[in-house]
């Protein structure tokens, strides 16, 4: 008896700081909206130059090269990492799907507005809620159902109703949506099967070094241009931020912390993003407030705290029991 609920107490401890830790990641990928902004309006004339595409693949690449840089100072786990073949394995699969994500979104992102394609990549949390209940078994309530359903309106419509016309990039920015999903499943497995710290890094490498290949590619760049570009003015700082911040810190927590808890909840808590964007928008000055902010923001923290306060209450005894985390050395 007691041994019972020692057990569901430290799965109740793991959920609890796996929800933390999430928020954590979902403040600062809220944050990077703001810094690719910045970095954005400082390379005008080079996107002018070689256009949208490659500049943004070169900002990518950078970013998580950063991080990869950052993580193997810092961390022996991930040194490691680099002479293990199960984690460059894990690490390619999660990169892979991850850059595959970032190019297709940013290709939408040429043809349509911002709040379309907020709505549009939203639908991951629907497509990571359909793509579990068909291939992992684990079984998705009808609390989580709602949560799904409030925390995609919210999502969608925080900017604002989107003016949907079907065109290529809609559709790119649906399969960017489906992409993200996998990867949150594909975290789930591989992050209970490997060293998440490892596996980190590998997936970093993967997603940088496919970002700059994506660069010259699309817009026929040199490596002098690519350093002129992260060098320009205005780059620098928030560039370091994107790698270190919406990088580093936020995909080692997603990685460290989204195996406890279910995938479709993860997904869930991370439709809050745009929240944090909106927040940190509307203080610097570079959005106004509207209703559907109040509409949108609302509907997300509902569909949070609906699944939140249920999976507390114990919802999710029909699910797998949460792993317990293994040690793990960060900083060595």
């Amino acid at each position: 008896m007691h041994c019972e609920w020692s057990r569901q107490h430290m799965e109740a401890t793991s959920r609890q700081k796996a929800t933390w830790g999430l928020l954590a990641v979902t403040l600062a990928w809220g944050a990077t909206f703001i810094w690719m902004k910045q970095a954005m309006n400082a390379i005008q004339p080079e996107i002018e130059a070689y256009g949208r595409i490659p500049v943004v693949a070169i900002l990518v690449g950078a970013r998580f090269a950063i991080a990869f840089v950052a993580l193997i100072l810092i961390s022996q786990e991930a040194r490691k990492a680099l002479f293990d073949q199960e984690l460059w394995k894990g690490g390619a699969i999660l990169g892979g799907i991850l850059l595959i994500g970032f190019i297709t979104q940013m290709i939408g992102l040429d043809s349509i507005n911002p709040s379309t394609s907020a709505f549009l990549t939203s639908l991951y949390v629907v497509f990571t809620a359909l793509i579990t209940t068909k291939i992992t078994g684990q079984r998705v309530t009808r609390t989580m159902i709602l949560g799904v359903a409030l925390a995609t309106f919210g999502a969608g419509f925080i900017e604002g109703p989107p003016h949907l016309s079907w065109g290529l990039g809609e559709i790119l920015t649906v399969i960017c949506a489906f992409f993200f999903a996998l990867h949150i499943l594909f975290t789930q497995k591989i992050t209970q099967e490997v060293n998440p710290i490892g596996v980190t890094g590998t997936s970093f490498l993967v997603v940088s070094f496919g970002s700059i290949i994506v660069a010259f590619l699309s817009g026929g760049t040199s490596t002098v241009d690519a350093l002129s570009i992260v060098s320009v003015q205005g780059v620098v700082i928030p560039l370091l931020c994107l790698g270190l911040i919406g990088s580093l810190f936020a995909l080692l927590l997603l990685n460290l912390f989204q195996r406890y808890l279910h995938p479709v909840q993860a997904a869930i808590i991370y439709a809050l993003e745009p929240v944090w964007t909106t927040v940190f928008a509307l203080e610097l000055g570079m959005t106004t407030w509207t209703a559907w902010i109040a509409v949108g923001g609302g509907a997300l923290l509902a569909g949070n705290l609906m699944v939140e306060l249920r999976e507390n209450q114990g919802a999710t005894a029909d699910e797998k029991p949460v792993q317990q985390p293994p040690k793990t050395v960060l900083i060595n």
